[in-house]
């Protein structure tokens, strides 16, 4: 993963460990699906042909994620919220990950459902 110049403002003055596990996300996801790393105003986007997943913080020892999908998906062990946006069919599903091993089987599930844009599945 090559960190564009647009993203340095957003990981300047952010630890080593979250910076590692940033790289460690987009590395595994890349695995996944084809990605490329923008930056937005506020967070950032890891997107390819669909719009994947945002982050949109990068604390000291955490990045939280937030995969958005047409439908809840409530029976899992790794989102920590899931919230309608007001006047859509969009899901927000937040995840924070503090360590590389919460990036399990079930994580690389819902990054291969975001990408596949099969939402629904």
């Amino acid at each position: 993963m090559s960190e564009q110049n647009d993203l340095s403002d957003f990981l300047n003055g952010k630890t080593e460990y979250a910076l590692e596990l940033f790289r460690f996300f987009v590395d595994e996801f890349s695995k996944v699906a084809e990605v490329n790393v923008r930056a937005l105003k506020s967070m950032i986007s890891i997107e390819g042909r669909h719009n994947y997943v945002y982050i949109t913080q990068l604390g000291k020892n955490f990045v939280h994620v937030v995969f958005h999908f047409k439908t809840p998906f409530e029976e899992n062990l790794c989102f920590n919220k899931i919230a309608q946006v007001p006047g859509t069919n969009q899901f927000n599903h937040h995840l924070r990950l503090y360590f590389k091993e919460d990036i399990n089987d079930e994580v690389k599930a819902f990054m291969k459902l975001a990408a596949s844009g099969n939402q629904n599945a």
